[in-house]
């Protein structure tokens, strides 16, 4: 590798990493909107989780599923190239359940709340507030470690594909960062490490870069490659439909939720198909 292809390979690495930072950091921005508005807005954020759910499944399935199927079929053959990419990504699917399933409901991000949970002092008599701010810390760290991953891994192979996955991402965030000051906020009593709090569940995204960055791009290969991809995939996918049903059941916006989701859809068909 010369000079300038050493350089453009390490602005590519910046970038990447520059996207992911971004992305994560976006829970703030869901935090802000917890303390500093007065109600839920339940049709911003149907068709926001739509539109993100819309954006991660649609590239998930045309893009970065194929991209592993291929990378796999060189390594592997066809036939073992196929299974290998199937058993990925329900792998990476069985990874992010096996998080949840870990994670406390109350403490889990991914569990829909209200802006008007703040308020339900109800919900604080009946909490141990020390064990919710341990268990709501790890859940954050926990949770969007493999985001920071798939938005980094994705922007190094593809930066058009990782600004479309960054950006279904940070849309996905600010609810989640809704969700997270919640729960904070009961723990401590205060909005100012609520918010910090947010912040930080957000740097596990691009401690994901980095931890990808030191560990995998060193061995990187069309196995570890196809494997990753495709557990991205199936990460993506079951993040999209783990958050977006139970919204649409909580807020009863149904059908917002599908035109969010649809739009998403035909919002990354045409940025693929133009960049």
């Amino acid at each position: 590798m010369n000079f300038i292809e050493r350089g453009i390979y390490m602005n590519n690495i910046l970038f990447a990493f520059l996207l992911t930072l971004g992305a994560g950091l976006c829970t703030g921005i869901g935090s802000f909107i917890a303390f500093f508005s007065k109600r839920t807005n339940i049709k911003f954020l149907s068709v926001t989780l739509g539109f993100s759910a819309g954006v991660m499944i649609y590239v998930s399935f045309i893009e970065i599923f194929p991209t592993a199927q291929e990378s796999l079929i060189k390594f592997a053959g066809e036939k073992n190239g196929t299974i290998f990419t199937v058993l990925a990504f329900f792998g990476g699917m069985l990874l992010i359940a096996l998080i949840d399933k870990l994670i406390p409901s109350y403490e889990n991000p991914h569990e829909v709340k209200n802006i008007e949970d703040i308020n339900d002092k109800t919900l604080e008599k009946n909490r141990n507030l020390h064990r919710m701010g341990i268990f709501s810390a790890l859940a954050i760290g926990i949770h969007n470690f493999p985001e920071g991953l798939a938005t980094f891994m994705s922007a190094i192979d593809n930066p058009t594909l990782g600004i479309s996955i960054a950006i279904a991402i940070a849309l996905h965030n600010i609810p989640e960062g809704i969700a997270i000051s919640v729960p904070i906020y009961f723990s401590t009593g205060s909005k100012k490490k609520a918010l910090i709090y947010s912040f930080l569940s957000g740097v596990s995204e691009p401690l994901g870069a980095v931890i990808g960055y030191l560990i995998l791009l060193p061995f990187m290969n069309d196995l570890i490659f196809g494997i990753i991809f495709a557990g991205v995939a199936g990460i993506m996918v079951f993040i999209s439909l783990d958050e977006l049903l139970p919204a649409a059941e909580k807020y009863g916006e149904h059908h917002l939720a599908i035109y969010g989701l649809i739009s998403g859809m035909i919002v990354m068909a045409t940025s693929l198909l133009i960049f």
